[in-house]
């Protein structure tokens, strides 16, 4: 029974804390890109100026769609960061840990994406699994 509990381990609360941060921050860019794509098929590009129209100032550039690129872009590094900083916090590689992220015990882990045929110096590439 002991073992079903391990998940309320107090040592695990630091990784409990970085992976909802983590998960918040996938949720937030899921948001950013529904709002980018609405946002392009929203604005179809208009057709050229003709000659006797006046012409946007030079270097200007559509601020909105700008924005969300950027907004993306720092959304991503954000998540790349904390994805590996959950990973540092694992205890172990390749196996399932139990979480609490106050529902009820979820499950993280990292898991190699390197070929077991590679050669064994080879760095080890990790990706991270969230059950919740």
């Amino acid at each position: 029974m002991a073992t079903n509990l391990d998940y309320l381990d107090p040592t695990l609360q630091p990784l409990a804390d970085k992976l909802q941060a983590y998960l918040q921050t996938e949720k937030e860019l899921q948001r950013a890109e529904v709002k980018a794509t609405d946002l392009t098929h929203r604005h179809q590009p208009s057709a050229p100026p003709t000659d006797y129209e006046q012409r946007s100032a030079a270097g200007s550039y559509d601020q909105p769609h700008e924005e969300i690129r950027l907004s993306l872009e720092h959304l991503r590094d954000e998540l790349d960061r904390l994805r590996q900083e959950v990973i540092a916090l694992l205890p172990v590689r390749d196996e399932w840990i139990k979480v609490n992220l106050g529902y009820g015990p979820s499950r993280v882990g990292a898991f190699s994406t390197t070929p077991a045929t590679a050669s064994p110096g080879a760095n080890a590439a990790y990706e991270l699994r969230v059950v919740v």
